[in-house]
């Protein structure tokens, strides 16, 4: 018997069939299959309740900006905010849909209360060190969520190619921006927020709400069914997605690249989660990178310059603390006995000094001993190299 176009209740309640099992829909998924039933979806139903003046001009000029430069939209010249929207079909009948607040809304958190994403960095699963939440639309929520991980929660890794400095991210910036922008074009908008869990060793991404049924494994070619069809079709327009179902794709493509694990994307009976994977583990004592945020605990970097090996296997450096930047400070006045640079590090504790600090420097050919054949001589001291020079050149330019 072929599907029928209608809903149909039986007592007053709905069902689908998945498989060969008789499913009860209720609560939003119910609202979701009626509103799909008639063609529509939720983002293009109307916001009574808003006008134009709830729109932020700024979002919308960014918006034009990126369309233009995308090629996808025909040229729409100086039109007023209420021609330029009917236009793009974000006004039905008179009035603003709940795309339009979603995408544009100058407090979109006023008329739907889960729009926020929140960015978590964990220790383990228990022990949150720090947290971010980020509000507002998406025009201007897909930026600041890349900035935030970049500035807050990520410490990059250096490496020298010979006497110049290259820093690398944990994750591709590439893949990052693919899996926020599917989380916030494919999310329901009136249940639970956005959550991104980052750990020492990976990054968890988990968006509340079912895959559309049209696609029974994300890993496989599917075509693209967006659950909000007017958010996808102005990020679309925008040039933020390509609107081909390639995103998981793209994902993949960009952390290999990058020199990372496949990703794992996930469908779970609440919703959809995206692991990914870094190029090189963070420390779990990271602390936000601007310093402390109000009602935030937080915790030294510490640790060495560290010496671990990229995919090609070039030594990497993650990010200099600031008891590194001591070392490097003192040992350029010229060379300095350990004790010496214990001091201007701050550590008590000698053994970890030699074992945290010392050690992985020497390894890492920032210092050299100035008495190499006697690395144990009690006139032992340590000055800088080439590479240390330069390591402590960048630092003082950053």
């Amino acid at each position: 018997m072929p599907p029928s176009s209608v809903a149909i209740s039986l007592r007053g309640r709905y069902y689908y069939r998945s498989g060969s099992t008789k499913i009860e829909l209720t609560g939003i998924a119910l609202n979701e299959f009626l509103l799909n039933k008639a063609g529509l979806t939720w983002d293009a139903m109307p916001e009574p309740k808003a006008t134009l003046d709830d729109i932020d001009p700024a979002s919308v000029e960014r918006f034009l900006k990126d369309a233009t430069a995308a090629g996808r939209m025909p040229e729409v010249g100086e039109l007023p905010l209420q021609e330029l929207f009917e236009k793009l079909r974000l006004i039905q009948d008179g009035q603003l849909t709940r795309a339009a607040i979603v995408l544009f809304g100058k407090d979109p958190g006023h008329f739907y209360h889960s729009l926020s994403v929140k960015l978590g960095r964990f220790a383990n699963e228990t022990d949150i060190r720090f947290q971010e939440v980020i509000e507002g639309n998406v025009i201007q929520s897909l930026p600041e969520i890349l900035e935030q991980l970049e500035r807050k929660f990520f410490i990059k890794a250096i490496r020298f190619e010979g006497i110049h400095r290259r820093e690398d991210p944990p994750y591709p910036t590439a893949a990052l921006r693919e899996v926020f922008l599917n989380a916030l074009v494919h999310r329901r908008y009136v249940s639970s927020t956005v959550q991104a869990r980052i750990y020492d060793d990976q990054l968890v991404i988990w968006n509340e709400g079912p895959i559309p049924r049209e696609i029974t494994d994300l890993n496989a070619p599917h075509l693209s069914v967006p659950r909000n069809r007017l958010i996808a079709d102005i990020c679309f327009k925008a040039g933020y997605i390509d609107s081909w179902g390639r995103g998981i794709e793209k994902i993949t493509t960009a952390c290999t690249e990058h020199g990372c694990p496949a990703p794992n994307f996930e469908i779970t009976p609440t919703g959809i989660r995206v692991t990914l994977l870094p190029k090189f583990n963070m420390p779990s004592q990271v602390t936000p990178q601007d310093g402390n945020s109000q009602g935030q605990v937080t915790a030294p970097v510490t640790g060495s310059v560290g010496a671990q090996l990229g995919p090609s296997g070039t030594p990497v450096t993650p990010q200099v603390t600031p008891q590194v930047a001591a070392i490097l400070q003192a040992v350029s006045n010229g060379s300095k006995s350990r004790g010496e640079l214990q001091q201007a590090a701050g550590i008590k504790d000698r053994e970890h000094f030699r074992k945290a600090y010392i050690k992985p420097l020497l390894e890492e050919g920032v210092i050299e001993p100035t008495i190499p054949e006697k690395p144990n001589s009690r006139l032992q001291k340590y000055r800088l190299t080439e590479k240390g020079i330069c390591l402590l050149q960048s630092e003082s330019e950053r």
